[in-house]
Parts: structure tokens; sequence; C-alpha cells
């Protein structure tokens, strides 16, 4: 580059974008640039270059100081290898976070690194860093596409390939639609020159009579909105070539064929809380005038897209029968249209970011941080790629709150996004008041509840109804985690046996036993012991008479009709009664209604006002205001003794689909099972969803687990609880 060339672009930079730093910071900055060219092999092109990127970043997004001057200091920093610490010396810490930011991305490519790879998990660790690391990478590739002249036929494919696969899909997911339909017209030049003559071409020679009908439609328009007492501007906006070229392809016609070669842009001026009245009568002006497609309506100003855009989009019949798009939208939101996320800044009291782009940006960095389980990174792949160029879907809580999903998201995305327990414990959903179950794929506008159920776990093929890498990360660590759980209880239910029959663990024999028994690992041992698939009254007697005299099975078996002991066993194997506080024994007590305590469950008392105590599972709803309030009338209370044939009521919730016979299956069961007995039933109806409930009587919780697990096979249940 001459010198001269260098100056005009110093001081076009320092004339404006030189105001924007502070005094201190750009005296410098002058300093290092100085220093840096006489001392260092820093060449004015790559100079040149850099003032340009913050000139674009400036003036046509609105990023402020901190990226300007990281934008320059990169370039320094990056040839000469400087520390980081001198920039965050002499210019802050923010400037010097960009400047690293950028290194990191900058880094891969010097290495010829391909965006599709492995790598790309460190791309995206610098992305989720700082929004504007983004915003710059964006800009740069912007001022090469502006100079790809200069470049080698090779490096100009490549690099055109490159900014229509990645950074105009991106800008376009940031909102920035100007930089974006001028990286996709640049990038259409380079790939396909003759295509992108022979459009511009065209438009040149229909120029004349395009801008006599645009004229001939804002016309009659603009006299009616000025007559409406509306502030605005109105002008005619002949589309991108890259956006005919697509309508050509997509429609298979010839250029003379593509009709919508332009959009009318009417712009309002008014304060922000008249915006979406404005917009919606100068929409009823256009409507009045001219006949509306309302397939073709679209309503970008009561749901904004997840990149901030707002706009009304409505296709009219114009003059001459013909289709003309009209756009109406507000000064802030054109701005906001043209400048994406950095507009935001303006409005929103100098916040760094939208609030949209925060979330996503969080998400991301969430998912990286977190990792997912697999080495490859796929899963954060597939999820980038379906942010940058799938389309979303807005759904509505019960109160009203609009969250944010990608298209062919499911029930779990959402209960999942929400909450890891509430997706932990999702069981289905009523959206839009009828009953769905977890796999439903949501739609925009949807009204969603999520049902959940305290005994719901994820399981393994959840991962075939989730799309999102959040969701699927939190299955399986869930996965993992319950198998490790059940591990630990099952190694705690041997060692308990053991020393019940005073043995002694021999890590040996335990791991000649589970390979015997065909497990893989010790862990799937202890999982199937928990689970109740080994008979430990046979693995005793190994223990005891030697391997070789007792044979196992080969394989795992069922323990059907093997009662373990259980805890409860264990506590009320002594006289039957009901221990309050300290050991005290008949003491007048009633069972509150407000839970219906059955013998076994985890139980306390309350010295009621009478005298008398109060029995209460700890799960009582009425439990924690009573323990916060009354913690002095609180006794501690257990059970004790086996149950000698109490008869407890107790009613049961039962929620399913509404299917063919499944009523009646569940009281079959019920029916059948022992020292149990139905007292009332009563079932609704609804949307494809029953809810039933019953009145049993029992004689201890542990009848009621039992039947639970029981209920819970049937085809078609949901969700079953004590109430």
């Amino acid at each position: 580059m001459e010198k001269r060339d260098f100056l005009r672009v110093y001081r076009d930079f320092m004339d404006v974008e030189g105001r924007k730093i502070d005094a201190k910071y750009l005296k410098r900055l002058k300093e290092d640039i100085r220093r840096f060219t006489t001392e260092y092999d820093v060449t004015l092109d790559a100079l040149a270059k850099s003032m340009r990127t913050a000139m674009i970043a400036h003036r046509e997004i609105s990023l402020g100081h901190h990226s300007i001057e990281a934008i320059l200091l990169y370039t320094l920093i990056y040839k000469t290898g400087t520390p980081l610490s001198y920039v965050e010396e002499r210019y802050g810490e923010t400037t010097a976070e960009l400047v690293e930011g950028l290194m990191r991305v900058y880094d891969l490519y010097s290495r010829k690194v391909a965006v599709e790879s492995e790598n790309f998990r460190k791309l995206l660790i610098s992305f989720a860093r700082d929004v504007r690391v983004i915003m710059i990478m964006i800009v740069e590739r912007l001022d090469t596409m502006r100079n790809l002249e200069g470049y080698v036929e090779s490096e100009q494919q490549e690099i055109a390939r490159e900014v229509s696969y990645l950074y105009a899909p991106l800008a376009h997911r940031m909102g920035l639609y100007g930089i974006k339909t001028e990286l996709e017209d640049l990038s259409l030049k380079y790939t396909s020159r003759e295509v992108y003559k022979d459009i511009a071409h065209k438009l040149n020679e229909t120029k004349r009579s395009r801008d006599a009908y645009i004229k001939k439609f804002i016309e009659p328009v603009k006299a009616r909105l000025e007559a409406e007492g509306l502030k605005f501007s109105i002008k005619g906006r002949t589309k991108s070539i890259h956006s005919i070229w697509n309508k050509i392809r997509k429609q298979q016609v010839p250029f003379e064929k593509v009709y919508d070669l332009f959009a009318i842009r009417i712009i309002i001026d008014c304060p922000v809380e008249r915006e979406k009245a404005a917009c919606w009568q100068a929409f009823s002006v256009v409507t009045d005038m001219y006949t509306a497609n309302t397939k073709r309506l679209r309503d970008w100003i009561s749901v904004p897209k997840s990149n901030g855009y707002e706009s009304l989009h409505v296709t009219v019949m114009g003059p001459e029968g013909k289709w003309v798009e009209v756009q109406i939208r507000t000064e802030r939101m054109d701005e906001v249209a043209e400048k994406g996320v950095a507009a935001h800044w303006k409005y929103k009291g100098g916040k760094s970011d939208s609030a949209q782009m925060d979330e996503w940006l969080k998400n991301l960095r969430d998912l990286l941080e977190q990792g997912t389980g697999d080495e490859d990174g796929a899963d954060v792949m597939n999820e980038f790629k379906m942010q940058l160029y799938d389309d979303d879907v807005f759904v509505f809580t019960p109160k009203g709150d609009l969250h944010q999903l990608h298209r062919g998201a499911t029930v779990l995305d959402f209960a999942f996004g929400i909450h890891s327990k509430i997706g932990s414990q999702c069981m289905g959903a009523i959206v839009n008041g009828k009953y769905v179950s977890f796999k439903y794929e949501l739609q925009n506008g949807d009204q969603v509840e999520v049902l959940t159920s305290p005994t719901q776990t994820p399981r393994a093929d959840w991962l075939n109804w989730t799309k999102t890498s959040k969701a699927r990360s939190r299955i399986k660590q869930a996965l993992k985690e319950a198998e490790h759980k059940e591990a630990e209880n099952g190694r705690e239910t041997l060692l308990r046996r053991l020393k019940n029959w005073k043995l002694e663990f021999d890590d040996s024999l335990i791991g000649r036993a589970y390979r015997k028994l065909g497990y893989k690992t010790l862990s799937d041992f202890y999982v199937a012991i928990n689970q109740e698939k080994v008979n430990l009254l046979q693995l005793r007697d190994w223990f005891v008479d030697g391997f070789e005299q007792q044979e196992l099975p080969a394989q795992p078996r069922t323990a059907d009709g093997f009662e373990q002991e259980t805890e409860l066993q264990r506590i009320t194997a002594k006289d039957d009664a009901l221990v309050i506080d300290r050991n005290l024994k008949n003491v007048d007590y009633t069972l509150a209604r407000c839970c219906n305590p059955i013998y076994g469950d985890e139980i306390f008392g309350f010295v009621s006002v009478t005298g008398g105590i109060k029995i209460h599972k700890k799960d009582c709803p009425n439990a924690p205001q009573l323990i916060s309030r009354f913690g002095y009338r609180i006794v501690n209370a257990r059970w004790a003794g086996g149950s000698t044939g109490g008869e407890y009521t107790t009613t049961i919730r039962i929620i399913g689909r509404d299917d063919i016979g499944i009523v009646t299956n569940i009281t079959s069961v019920i029916s059948k099972e022992p020292g149990v007995n139905m007292r009332s039933i009563s079932v609704d109806s609804n949307a494809g969803l029953f809810e039933g409930t019953i009145t049993l009587v029992v004689h201890q919780a542990s009848q009621l687990e039992t039947l639970f697990k029981k209920i819970r096979t049937i085809k078609g249940v949901k969700q079953i609880f004590r109430v």
C-alpha cells in the first residue's frame, strides 16, 4: 500500500473513530502504532485493514471504543508476539479480553482448520466469551469481501464459500441484515460470476420502469398516511441479487417471471410507547387501499424474531395487478434490523447486549463447559448448526411467559429448558388444553403446561425424543447418576446381608461370582442386586459351602417371589406400637386427615390445642408451616413393632391415557392385591386424558408401595400418587 493511501485511511479513522476513544487511550494507541510499525514488521496494509474493519464496526453496527481499540491492537499484538498483559495494563481488562478472543479465533485460521472439524469447538468457546468477538469477525470478513479483488482466484473461491457457509448465516442470526445481504451478494459474485453479472445487468435494464412503478405505488399511500397524521419516510428497495437468484432457483422461473423484485418500506417516526399502534395504523391504511394476501402476512411486532427483528410484512395487489411486499416498522425497529444486536445497546440504557442474545450465548456456554458425554462434540455441532440455520418456535407457559425453542423441539426439550429437575420428572404436558406425551413436537403459539411426577426419572429412550444438546446432556448425566446410585445401593444391600450372615466381604470371591453370573462389570452386578435380579440366598450358600460345590446360574434370573428385607421390616421387628418422643407408648393420638399417614410412613407428632397428638407424614403439605410456626409443639414419632392388622384409609390418584379398558385393568390389579380393599372410585375423562381418584384400605405402607409398582406397569398409566 502506498503511504498516501494509508494516510487517507488513517485520517478518516482518527476524524471519526478517534473521537470515540478516551484521550488517554488514544494517545497510547498512536504511540503503539508508531512504535510497532517502526520497530516490528507490522505493514501499512495490515494496519489499514484493521482501521477499515474498526470503521465498519463503529459506523455500521455501532460497536464502541473497546471494540475499536481491540481491532487495532489485535494486529499489533498478534504480529509482534507482545503479551496480553501489555494490553491490559495500558487499555484495561475489557479491551484485553476482546483481543484475546480475536487471537484465539484467528489462530485457528492461521492453521487452516476447517470449521467442520472438532477444533470448531474451540472457535465456539471464543464466540461464547463475548458477543462482540463474533461481530468483529463478521465485519472483518465483510472488509475482506469488499477488497477480494486483490486476492488470487483460489483464495477468492475459498473465502467466498466460507462466507456463504458461516458468516452470512451468522450475520442473519444476529440481525445484521444489511451486512448479511452484502455478504451473500459478494459471495455470489465470486462463486457464480456469470449468474451475478446476468442478474445485475437485467436489474439495471429494468431500473427505469421499476422506479416508475414504485413512484406510482407510493404516492397515494404517502398522501393517506399524511392525512392520518403519521410522521414517516417511505421508499422502494430493490431486493438483493442473491435473494433474486434464490427465487429463480426455488420457483424454477427465468428472471422475467420474478415479479417481487422490490419491496416498499414504511418507516414511522413515533415514541416507543406508540410503536405498535402506529404500525398497525399504517397497515390499516395500506390494506384499505390495496387487497392483501393474508397468507403472506408476517407479524414480527407482536412476537419478534429471536435476533430482535421487529416488522410487519404484508403482500398486497398493487397497480397493474402486481404483487408488492410492504414492510412497516419504526425508526428504532429499522435501526435494530440494520445493526442487529448492537442497536439494542442504544435502546437498553447502554447495556452491552440484547437479553435474547445473552440467553443464546449463555446456553451455548453451558453446553461447552459441561460437555455432552460424547468426545467428538457432535451434539454441540448439531446444536450450533440448528441455531444458525433452522427457524424458531415460540411457546407460552400457562402464565403467558414466552419461551424460544428451535424447530423440532419436543415437550422434553421445553421441560429441560425450564429446569433440569422439571425435565427429569416430566411425564407429559397439557398443550392448548389437551394432554400430549413428552414426545410431542412443539408448534408456534402452543401453550404448554408440563406434567411432572416425583417418581419419574429419565430413561435411555428419552434421547430419541430430544433435539437440544442441553436436554440430551442432562439425560445422559442423570442416567449415569442413577446407575451409580443403584450400584451403591446394591453394594450396601450385599454388605448388609453379609454382615447379617456373619460373613466377611471378599473382593476376589465377589469378582468370581459376578463373572460367573455373566455380568460384564462389578457395577452391573451391584445394579442387578439392587433390582433384585440376583438370588442372594444362593449367593450366601456359595459363600458358605464354596464356589465349586454350589453352582450358580450362568445368567441373571428374576427374583419373583423373593422379598428382600426392607428398612421398614427391620424397624418394625419388635412390638406393635406407635412410639412417640422418648419411647413413650400408649399415648392418645389421632391420624391427621390432611395427609392420612399409613403404618410404615415416616411421621412426626404435633401437640394439638386439645392436648392430644396428631400424627402427620413428614412430607405432609402442612409440615413446613407447622414446623416453622410451631416448632415447640413438634415431637418425634415412629412406628415400632410388627403390624397386627390395623386398617388405614388412604386416597390415591391415577393419571393416564383414556384407553379402552384401562380402568378395568387398574381395578383388577387392586382387587387381586392381598390386604388391600377398595372403598370407592371416581373417574373423569377429558381430551384423551383420564384422572381416577380411588379410596383404599391397607394395613401398612409397604402394601401401597407394592401396589404402585404393579399399577405403573399397566400400559397407559402416566402418574400415580397419594393425596
